[in-house]
């Protein structure tokens, strides 16, 4: 089924304590269950378990209660054994998840694999990421959003010049567009075009990496030596982390065509599982850029979600 609700919201404050239920939560981006002690910096922020398949455990004979498989979220009438590694989707009002993993391997047997010899978060459970925030309690919606599916990307093209300027004129950031479309399985979700105001500059990127849900953010102008080119400042403002290899790419690549190439200030970075990456101003620089970066760019997206090459696939 592609929508469901969410029956209990468990948590718990230390790890190896049984989760409690509580009336509602709050998902932070990258982090998962604020109080939860399974919340942080990596791609088991929150863990999902349908209550059909508790109810067939609690058949045998077990009185359990919510969370005492060390489930966040437990589910009815959500297909989450249908989920595959990778795929959003949405919970409550606000909240998008990201699968990141399916099942997991047991290294001690629970209280209740000994009451039952048996324990269905190994074959059953789900584990994701918080891609956008939210807060989520009993009987908050949980569903499947095709609009969610897929790479996501956004464009941003700066200039004072151009800064009133109609999408259709907009020549570098149609030619990102294309490039991106035709080279990754994805479509563009966000255009905008934009004065080169750093404040503004910054929060179009927060929008689009946090509430967006994007999974690739490129910006094109802004990146030169003007007083008014911030494009590098506002972008550093916001990310995580640098991805110098990828900038240094870039400029490398154009001293072949021109020494002025050296004088790029773009900034490649992460944000959260979101890849920004600052283009020059002209077609001609967006086309000799994006040309450096497209092979790599598909590894960088996956990588960048967190997702581990070995996914742990539920034991059947």
């Amino acid at each position: 089924m592609k929508e469901g609700r969410v029956v209990e919201v468990c948590v718990s404050e230390r790890k190896g304590e049984q989760k409690h239920p509580i009336e509602s939560a709050t998902l932070a981006a990258g982090h998962g269950i604020e109080g939860d002690a399974h919340a942080g910096s990596w791609h088991r922020q929150v863990s999902l378990l349908a209550e059909e398949e508790i109810e067939q455990m609690r058949a045998k004979g077990l009185d359990l209660s919510p969370g005492a498989f060390g489930e966040n979220i437990v589910t009815r009438g959500f297909d989450l054994a249908a989920l595959e590694v990778g795929r959003r989707f949405r919970v409550g009002e606000d909240a998008v998840l990201q699968v990141t993993q399916l099942g997991k391997e047991c290294h001690d047997h629970c209280a209740i694999y000994e009451q039952a010899v048996d324990c269905i978060m190994p074959r059953r459970g789900v584990f994701a990421r918080v891609r956008r925030g939210g807060t989520v309690g009993r009987d908050a919606s949980i569903r499947i959003d095709p609009e969610l599916d897929g790479i996501r990307f956004g464009v941003v093209t700066l200039s004072d010049r151009r800064a009133s300027t109609r999408l259709g004129d907009d020549r570098s950031g149609d030619l990102i567009c294309e490039l991106l479309e035709q080279a990754l399985t994805g479509r563009v979700i966000a255009r905008k075009i934009l004065p080169d105001d750093r404040s503004a500059i910054a929060r179009t990127l927060l929008r689009l990496c946090d509430e967006e849900v994007c999974d690739l953010v490129v910006t094109t102008g802004g990146t030169g030596l003007s007083p008014r080119d911030v494009t590098p400042e506002a972008t550093l403002e916001v990310i995580d982390r640098e991805i110098p290899g990828m900038a240094e790419s870039m400029r490398a690549a154009g001293l072949a065509h021109t020494p002025h190439a050296m004088l790029s200030r773009a900034v490649c970075g992460m944000r959260g599982a979101t890849l920004i990456i600052n283009l020059s101003g002209s077609p001609k620089a967006v086309q000799e850029q994006l040309e450096v970066l497209l092979p790599a760019l598909p590894h960088a997206i996956q990588t960048a979600t967190g997702i581990p090459q070995d996914c742990g696939r539920p034991v059947r």
